[in-house]
């Protein structure tokens, strides 16, 4: 089916991608949400004590005595980012490179369109992609305040959370996105994603238990998303500053490398 422009062609044909993350992402969440009153049991309270420190760390377990503490990091803190950033490094590969392995980019650029407002428009729609699941996964949020005693973070919080969330995941889809525009391959793009996520989730979360690497944690797009307990304190403007102006440098440099080279045959 061919749309006035890419922007809604590409959300139309990802429509049941989209559902499906959507649901993924929101059932996670919410039903780890869930689980906060039986947080709260003196008997989990002792199970968690058997745990090395070390070990609640790797998983950014920090804490889980509080709401905000429980939900930073059982929800926002290890499942629901990682299928953000599968979700959103998915999204970003198929942008161009998708098209571009599969044949069909040839047909779409024989249209009365550029290949720069190609691929800014498709970033839209990744983009677009990304603040629907996180925006639907916050309301869900909103919605089992009540029902699962999450009524001590505020509707700001939980509001600078999904702002975090959504730049924390364009951020991952920009680097897939710019990977796949300046390459044309698929699997070039999928892999850089997952390796800057995981060389990220150890920087945040293990490399700062070796001595002489605490360092690193600063260079982690999970720091800047996660650091400052925007439950808590709200959005924390560096953390977001830099996700922001990521994603901007690498969609720029993705749209300015596909502008220029041969499209793969």
């Amino acid at each position: 089916m061919l749309l006035r422009d890419p922007f809604t062609k590409f959300l139309y044909d990802a429509r049941r991608s989209l559902l499906g993350w959507s649901i993924a992402i929101v059932a996670v969440g919410a039903l780890y949400a869930s689980f906060w009153p039986t947080m709260q049991t003196p008997e989990m309270a002792k199970a968690l004590e058997a745990y090395p420190e070390g070990v609640l760390e790797a998983f950014n377990y920090s804490d889980l005595t509080t709401a905000a503490g429980y939900l930073g990091s059982a929800v926002y803190g290890l499942l629901v980012p990682l299928l953000t950033v599968v979700f959103a490094i998915a999204a970003g590969t198929r942008a161009v490179a998708g098209d571009e392995e599969a044949g069909t980019l040839d047909l779409v650029l024989a249209h009365p369109v550029s290949r720069a407002r190609l691929a800014l428009l498709r970033f839209a729609g990744v983009s677009a992609g990304v603040v629907v699941v996180t925006v639907l996964l916050g309301l869900a949020m909103v919605g089992l305040r009540g029902p699962a005693q999450l009524t001590s973070i505020s509707l700001g919080g939980f509001a600078a959370m999904t702002l975090h969330l959504a730049l924390f995941g364009l951020a991952f889809a920009a680097l897939a996105f710019a990977v796949g525009a300046a390459t044309g391959r698929r699997a070039v793009a999928l892999g850089a994603g997952a390796g800057v996520a995981v060389l990220g989730y150890l920087a945040n979360s293990v490399f700062p238990q070796v001595d002489g690497l605490a360092w690193a944690q600063e260079a982690s797009p999970f720091h800047w998303y996660l650091g400052g307990s925007p439950l808590v304190d709200g959005v924390q403007p560096v953390g977001a500053l830099l996700l922001l102006a990521g994603t901007a440098v690498l969609v720029a440099a993705g749209t300015a490398a596909f502008t220029r080279r041969d499209l793969a045959a």
